[in-house]
């Protein structure tokens, strides 16, 4: 009978001390656990930069100096999560995340790849002006006088991506120069250049078929200022057109010079996948 008492004694503790064990972490859970398990929550910094505030990293460092708080309390935990139903506050001020826009324009000439000008020149922005309720942004620039393949999006985090040296986003560009490239001048791009800002490969370059040999076809993944006109221009050419067909693996096919139109669901699912 003994044997059976202890062995009932050394049972019971375990029981009970699992059981206030339990009692005391539920106590213990902050509300943000619930919160983690609905399917509307979003980690704050993502939420961030669905506002339009930051980037999601450039989010994290605002979080973490105290810039960010959620119904009145300073978050500084990083994968906090919050609902529709939080009030999300930036330096005091209320925000909201917005819907994400993805305008594809093709760019006429004449007009300067920013969202303002103080010299009164036209801007792309006055093109696509109408595409959204939001406030949208130019992925990257084009020159004044190339014309092609320009996207526009409300998303940073995206937009940060494309523009990003080590993604390698694939661009290629319609050129025509003032005079014919010398099969020479064409092994030599090939090769690779050596600009005053360093070296430069293009990925390909071809003739344009059924074309004079003053137009070809570039394709490229730098996103240095000005690229390709400066490596025709280190070998003697004008280029007196330029045109990018495709960016990122958006073309303008069946879209009129100085329209815009928004991105299909695939193409956007593709772009992220980038």
């Amino acid at each position: 009978m003994k044997k059976k008492a202890s062995h009932k004694r050394s049972v019971t503790p375990k029981k009970n001390k699992s059981k206030n064990y339990k009692q005391r972490s539920q106590k213990k859970l902050p509300k943000q656990t619930n919160v983690a398990k609905t399917d509307s929550a979003m980690r704050l910094n993502k939420y961030l930069a669905h506002a339009g505030i930051a980037s999601r990293r450039e989010a994290d460092e605002l979080i973490k100096i105290g810039a960010v708080s959620v119904n009145g309390n300073i978050i500084t935990e990083m994968g906090f999560k919050v609902t529709p139903d939080d009030k999300v506050q930036f330096n005091g001020e209320t925000i909201k995340p917005e819907k994400k826009v993805y305008v594809l324009l093709n760019k006429p000439k004449n007009f300067i790849t920013t969202t303002e000008d103080d010299k009164g020149r036209k801007t792309v922005m006055e093109l696509v002006e109408k595409s959204a309720p939001v406030r949208i942004y130019p992925v990257g620039r084009l020159d004044r006088n190339t014309t092609g393949v320009l996207l526009f999006t409300n998303d940073g985090d995206l937009a940060k991506k494309l523009t990003h040296p080590k993604h390698k986003v694939e661009k290629i560009y319609h050129v025509k120069l003032n005079k014919n490239l010398k099969p020479s001048d064409m092994e030599k791009i090939k090769d690779g250049l050596k600009l005053e800002d360093g070296e430069i490969q293009v990925d390909d370059i071809s003739f344009v078929k059924g074309s004079p040999h003053n137009e070809v076809g570039v394709k490229i993944h730098s996103g240095r200022n000005r690229i390709v006109r400066r490596i025709f221009e280190h070998l003697g050419y004008d280029v007196i057109k330029l045109d990018r067909v495709l960016f990122a693996g958006l073309t303008k096919k069946d879209l009129k010079r100085g329209h815009w139109r928004h991105l299909t669901k695939k193409e956007i699912e593709f772009l992220k996948m980038l």
